[in-house]
Parts: C-alpha cells; sequence; structure tokens
C-alpha cells in the first residue's frame, strides 16, 4: 500500500470517527437541557406554557424590546415570552437558549417567518413593520428573561 492510499484512508476513518464523535455528542442527555418541548395536554389553550421569573430590572436594550415585544410579538407569544398552548411557544425555554437559537434566528424568524420544526402550533408568519435593530432589542429582552430563568 502507498502512502497516499494510506493517507486517504486515514481520512476516512478519521472522519467517520469525527461523524460518529458528533452524532453521540447531539444526543442531550444532562437533566434540564432537553431540546423536547414539554407536554401541553393538560393546560388550557391560550395559557401560559411556562411560568417565567421576572428580572429585577431590565437594561435600555432590553426595556426597548420589551416594549416592541408587547406590541408585536405578546399576541402569539404571551405575556413575557411565556408562549400561548395551541398558538405559540415560550421563547423563555431551553429551545431559545443562545446557543441553539442565535439573535439572529430572532431576526430571521422576524423578518422570513419560520416553518414549524420543534413546537405543532404550526409556521410562524413574518412579522411586518419590524427592523433588524427592532429584533434585536426584542432579542435582548428575551435573553435577558432567560437568564432569569436559569437559561444562558
Amino acid at each position: 500500500m502507498d502512502k497516499l492510499t494510506a493517507l486517504i484512508g486515514a481520512v476516512f476513518v478519521i472522519g467517520g470517527g469525527v461523524a460518529a464523535w458528533q452524532f453521540i455528542g447531539t444526543q442531550d442527555t444532562a437533566v434540564g437541557h432537553s431540546m423536547t418541548p414539554p407536554d401541553t395536554s393538560e393546560i388550557a389553550q391560550g395559557d401560559p406554557i411556562v411560568q417565567v421569573k421576572l428580572p429585577s430590572e431590565l437594561s435600555p436594550q432590553a426595556a426597548i424590546g420589551k416594549n416592541i415585544f408587547e406590541t408585536k410579538c405578546s399576541e402569539c407569544h404571551g405575556e413575557n415570552a411565556a408562549g400561548r398552548n395551541d398558538i405559540a411557544p415560550p421563547l423563555v425555554h431551553k429551545i431559545y437558549e443562545p446557543g441553539h437559537h442565535s439573535d439572529m434566528a430572532f431576526v430571521l424568524a422576524a423578518q422570513n417567518g419560520v416553518r414549524a420544526h420543534h413546537w405543532k402550533f404550526g409556521n410562524m408568519p413574518k412579522i411586518e413593520g419590524l427592523t433588524q435593530g427592532d429584533v434585536k432589542m426584542v432579542a435582548a429582552y428575551v435573553r435577558e428573561l432567560q437568564r432569569a430563568n436559569g437559561i444562558n
């Protein structure tokens, strides 16, 4: 076997090992870190899905984001982003932690809408009348709510 064949074989073996490690590593087994939506069958339609602890105070950006959220987002996502059963998910949930959904994911969802992929509430339509800056302020508000609820 020549060196080139051995090198190509090693690359495939290492690549396969890395792929297997990535697959196994993405299986979320830590308590409290599940990306699986909670069972909402016992929650009345339209009621909050999660209980949200409020931070003692908001940064100036988050305070602006809260006002925008209340105007454009709370009808579906509920007061303080607690979600509304059978309508829209809570944004104060591990699924929306920064490591899984970046702030840019919020921007893209507002600009383009998003196909349902974690929850069974249907697709989110795009939201008219919001700039990227507006959505970034909303994201700041959501992130501060998340941190107050142990989601980092």
